[in-house]
């Protein structure tokens, strides 16, 4: 039978964490073996808050997978065929934003996975597996095994319903989108609050009870990652290709601005 390698799923399924990158400047494939050497295992391709179209993201998306790591795309919205396009071109994993209910759940569920366990629709040879000719039946099990369908908590009522979007046959992950989150909870930026770290104890309970992933994204300020990491957080979004690329330059700059005689 056939296979596909998710290395995503691989790490989760040791108990080992997963660390992303979001993708939203980087427009060209070498970024995927770039981030394979500074030990990423995944890129979070960004068609929400970008300029990504899907030809974009197909290039990003074969290159990735050619690299070892996973490519997982943050689609724009909830339409079907944000991702069924993404998927046919190559993306192993979909994050859907404003996952807000058991319903919204079981709807991406249904647009990222084929029969029997959702409904979408076959679209022929799957780039994953190099355009191989496979019975249709040997391919979408292969395809459905190895694609990760996420929900974006973001909102206070993800919050309060991710016991049931955790519970959704399908669905693999719950991440946390922590600006947002803050932003919803009428504390812009608090990323630190104790009530964030309540609701990442909330959702990391959630998820683990149903045997999904907990994930995390938002967070960048080193000891604050720690300190959720810790609390049993395995997926999870360490920064974006701008932001890192900025950081390096600033501590360069400043480096050599100290340094002049």
């Amino acid at each position: 039978m056939a296979t596909i390698r998710n290395r995503v799923k691989e790490r989760l399924a040791a108990g080992e964490m997963a660390l992303g990158i979001g993708i939203r400047q980087a427009r060209t494939p070498d970024i995927a073996k770039a981030m394979k050497t500074a030990g990423f295992d995944w890129l979070f391709l960004d068609m929400e808050h970008s300029a990504f179209g899907v030809d974009t993201v197909t290039s990003l998306a074969v290159a990735t997978q050619d690299a070892g790591l996973t490519p997982v795309a943050r689609v724009p919205g909830p339409e079907h065929y944000h991702a069924t396009r993404l998927l046919d071109c190559g993306v192993q994993g979909i994050v859907l934003p404003h996952c807000d209910t058991a319903d919204d759940a079981a709807r991406v569920v249904a647009n990222t996975k084929y029969p029997p366990i959702g409904k979408r629709s076959v679209g022929g040879p799957a780039p994953q597996l190099d355009f191989a000719p496979l019975p249709v039946a040997e391919m979408t099990k292969a395809v459905n095994e190895a694609t990760l369908t996420i929900a974006l908590i973001e909102s206070k009522q993800a919050v309060d319903n991710c016991e049931k979007i955790a519970a959704t046959p399908g669905i693999d992950a719950l991440l946390i989108g922590t600006n947002d989150l803050c932003m919803d909870m009428g504390m812009p930026g608090q990323v630190g609050d104790p009530k964030v770290a309540e609701i990442y104890q909330r959702v990391i309970k959630a998820a683990r009870s149903n045997g999904k992933h907990p994930g995390f994204g938002g967070v960048y300020e080193p000891a604050l990652m720690q300190k959720y990491v810790g609390l049993g957080m395995h997926l999870v979004l360490c920064g974006s290709d701008l932001s890192l690329l900025m950081l390096a330059g600033k501590q360069r700059t400043d480096l050599l601005r100290a340094s002049k005689a």
